[in-house]
């Protein structure tokens, strides 16, 4: 999907509002009202940092609302919601930067010379257990093919090798990724 940079800033903004509406325990902001992209069913996810480390980061894999329910929600679970992390505090909320990667279909993975590290994001699934790793989280850790695949297994509770089992399914996907930093937004 291609956003504009303008279509990217307005869901920076949405993501912060919802996280700023629940700290403030009043719901979430008014549906907006966006054009075809900012509609589109696709999966996303919100990630929260604070002072360059993660804080936060939840979202969905497949499409199930539109783009700009999806963040509403992604947002206020990175915020409250991740097992990893206590709920954002307000004084928190000051110093976040928020981070959205919009994700391309998943595409089944037939030979894993196919996957590009730093390109594609991966998705590892053996029916009773999934994992997902974003693209960036292989270049942030500086990771080859084999590591992020060994990596991607154990985000879904398996073992390190899982992913060479045939009864386990890879499927890779790519990602727009964008930030207020990147796109030199307030943080408030």
């Amino acid at each position: 999907m291609n956003l504009s940079v303008e279509e990217k800033k307005e869901l920076l903004k949405m993501a912060r509002m919802s996280i700023g509406f629940a700290l403030e325990e009043c719901g979430r902001p008014k549906k907006p009202v966006g054009g075809k992209a900012l509609n589109a069913l696709c999966g996303a996810f919100v990630t929260l940092h604070l002072h360059g480390e993660l804080r936060g980061c939840i979202g969905y894999i497949e499409a199930r609302f539109p783009l700009t329910e999806t963040i509403q929600e992604a947002a206020q679970k990175a915020a409250f919601e991740d097992p990893r992390f206590s709920p954002l505090t307000p004084e928190e909320f000051k110093h976040i930067e928020i981070e959205i990667s919009v994700l391309s279909p998943l595409k089944k993975v037939d030979d894993i010379s196919e996957i590009q590290v730093g390109t594609h994001g991966l998705v590892i699934d053996a029916g009773y257990s999934r994992g997902l790793l974003l693209p960036q989280v292989a270049t942030e850790h500086g990771w080859g093919r084999e590591e992020f695949l060994s990596h991607t297994a154990r985000k879904a509770g398996l073992a390190s090798d899982a992913w060479k089992r045939k009864d386990v399914t890879l499927y890779m996907f790519t990602s727009d990724v964008f930030s207020e930093h990147q796109l030199s937004l307030p943080t408030l």
